[in-house]
């Protein structure tokens, strides 16, 4: 009870701020956050599943979604994979993709993405060949500057050795960010040893081509999406009115929920310094 009551008053925080009909226009800016984890996307997904379920009960609209709720959404690794998600439009302009989606789609998908048992003696644990089949199947010709809200997805191009951070706002000045989704989300998937880097092409404003060579945006200090999302929507406040309010750096006007995937057993192990000095490349 205590966990439902508490998402409840989150809930009403947000219909408070947002684009419900109690709101108030340009009020709070809102920003999501998801945590990479891989499969455990599945713990964000059950979350956002109830948060989404809440959200039409309390607005009495079945087709409410997430993306209307938020000013930005970002996330890393299987976080910006549910970021694409639940902001890519489909052929109505609206997501295509509802939050009870997504825990059926790890489900679905998430053995076949995850199956090692052609796993290569030399390379990645995975040959990310059918994650891919499933981002292109699922997102087609969509590109990021169709996204419904802002979004923020983080990924590190290897080549140049620079983090690559996919925003509807930055298109203007870097259009060459305007890939398509399924390339978005396979880079920010594409964690060393896990996957295959991903190579692929668009264009700049000149036409010239432009290359990335991009893995998991988790390799670098973009690791964490909330304080990621948050920078997008402190730099938007210079630009956009509708995030006027926190242009002051006012952040009692903005509202954060970052959502994480758990975490491994492997972090109750401890280690004192003696023994850390033995370990080797093994």
């Amino acid at each position: 009870m205590a966990t439902t009551k508490s998402f409840l008053i989150l809930i009403f925080m947000i219909l408070a701020t947002t684009s419900s009909t109690f709101a108030t226009l340009g009020e709070m800016v809102t920003v999501l956050s998801i945590d990479g984890g891989g499969i455990k996307g599945i713990i964000p997904g059950i979350i956002l599943e109830f948060l989404e379920g809440q959200l039409q009960e309390l607005d009495n609209n079945t087709d409410a979604r997430l993306a209307d709720y938020f000013d930005v959404i970002g996330g890393t690794s299987t976080g910006g994979l549910l970021t694409a998600m639940i902001t890519s439009p489909n052929e109505n302009n609206r997501p295509f993709a509802a939050a009870k989606d997504i825990v059926p789609f790890y489900f679905q998908h998430g053995p076949q993405i995850f199956n090692s048992s052609d796993r290569p003696i030399i390379g990645p644990k995975y040959d990310g060949k059918y994650l891919m089949q499933i981002l292109q199947e699922n997102f087609g010709e969509t590109r990021l500057h169709q996204a419904l809200t802002e979004v923020a997805i983080s990924s590190f191009d290897i080549k140049t050795n620079k983090p690559v951070i996919f925003t509807k706002s930055n298109l203007t000045n870097s259009p060459e960010l305007d890939a398509k989704m399924y390339d978005i989300c396979y880079s920010t998937a594409a964690a060393p040893t896990y996957f295959p880097p991903h190579y692929f092409v668009t264009n700049t404003s000149n036409g010239d081509k432009y290359e990335f060579n991009l893995v998991d945006g988790g390799v670098a200090t973009v690791a964490d999406p909330a304080l990621l999302s948050l920078s997008v929507a402190t730099r938007l406040a210079e630009e956009d009115p509708a995030f006027a309010s926190i242009r002051s750096l006012n952040y009692k006007q903005m509202l954060l929920l970052s959502l994480g995937t758990g975490t491994n057993s492997e972090f109750d192990k401890t280690y004192t310094a003696e023994e850390a000095a033995k370990w080797g490349i093994i």
